[in-house]
């Protein structure tokens, strides 16, 4: 793969430094692609835009903003809503990876990754299906990794870095749903505090 440009999507600098050093120790030098319609609302995505510009700065890595289609995103993934949750993202994920692709092939790379395969939040197999597909149709390689089991490597390293770190995936569905399981935890945790109480007295 000594000869591969590859093209590497990313939703945020905390979940690319994995990614990056990985690559970089299989000889690669990946260029980042931001393209991130569904962030919501506007400052959540210029904020963690910004971010990502910073790291690129910092590490030297060159940084492609393609488009945010914000219109075909409302048409295409909003309507599916909280209603169902893996349609919603593999449409998401669908208009993200094909504008990373159709950048690729434009600009003359032949791999392309994402940085999707790191968080443990988001459907691993399901952006990896489509990543094959959509490269595949563009005439490139996609380059299918497991980042998860450094996840916990890349939340202490950005925290270290002083980083931006975000409370939800990104569009405004899953930060309803992120803001429901924190209740959930602290009513459980709330809930366990009062038993061990109880059983204290």
């Amino acid at each position: 793969m000594s000869e591969a440009r590859l093209l590497l999507h990313a939703c945020c600098a905390p979940c690319s430094l994995e990614p990056v050093r990985h690559l970089r120790l299989e000889g690669l030098d990946p260029t980042i692609c931001w393209t991130n319609p569904n962030i919501q609302p506007e400052s959540e995505r210029i904020r963690r835009l910004d971010e990502l510009r910073r790291w690129c700065a910092a590490e030297d890595i060159e940084l492609i903003e393609a488009s945010d289609n914000l219109d075909a995103w409302e048409r295409g993934v909003a309507p599916l809503g909280a209603t169902d949750r893996v349609r919603r993202c593999r449409a998401c994920y669908g208009l993200r990876l094909s504008e990373l692709c159709s950048v690729a092939e434009a600009r003359g790379f032949t791999h392309v990754a994402t940085t999707l395969a790191v968080s443990p939040y988001q459907l691993f197999e399901v952006s990896n299906e489509l990543l094959e597909r959509l490269a595949c149709a563009h005439g490139l390689t996609p380059v299918i990794r497991d980042w998860r089991p450094w996840y916990g490597e890349a939340t202490a390293r950005s925290r270290a870095l002083g980083m931006y770190r975000q409370r939800y995936c990104g569009c405004r569905f899953s930060a309803a749903e992120a803001a429901l399981d924190r209740a959930r935890i602290r009513d459980e945790r709330r809930n366990n505090h009062r038993v061990r109480s109880v059983f204290a007295l």
